[in-house]
């Protein structure tokens, strides 16, 4: 298993995130380990002192599946918000993988069939943070 690369999130984010899942029945909750894994392990910035080449909830974020090869530009955002095109839920496995990493690191991430991906941020199209959005 490889090392994960550092992840920093914001205060609010985490508290949001922190609160979608404890709203979820204990069985739904349990199937989001790794994600806690994540938000247990990250760096905690308040939101105006969040660097701005770190992917954080409603950013728009172009990245690489270096298994599949394929560039893809997403937005992170909450299940309540996903389902659009070009949108990705915090609670999907690729969604939960991006989060509070900065452009340039890559992560290895389970999928639910059992298998990895590697996947490898290439840059942020816009971070709420960045725009003055901080509450967003």
């Amino acid at each position: 298993m490889s090392i994960k690369p550092p992840i920093v999130l914001s205060r609010l984010d985490l508290e949001r995130i922190e609160a979608l899942l404890e709203r979820m029945p204990l069985a739904q909750a349990e199937g989001y380990a790794t994600l806690r894994a994540e938000l247990d392990r990250a760096e905690v910035l308040e939101p105006a002192a969040m660097p701005n080449d770190v992917v954080t909830m409603n950013s728009r974020v172009t990245f690489e599946d270096e298994a599949q090869g394929e560039k893809l530009t997403l937005t992170l955002v909450y299940p309540a918000a996903a389902g659009a095109a070009g949108t990705v839920s915090i609670l999907a496995p690729v969604g939960s993988a991006l989060l509070g990493l900065t452009k340039g690191q890559h992560i290895d991430w389970p999928t639910p069939d059992g298998k990895q991906r590697r996947l490898h941020v290439l840059g942020i199209e816009y971070q709420p943070e960045a725009a003055g959005h901080l509450h967003r």
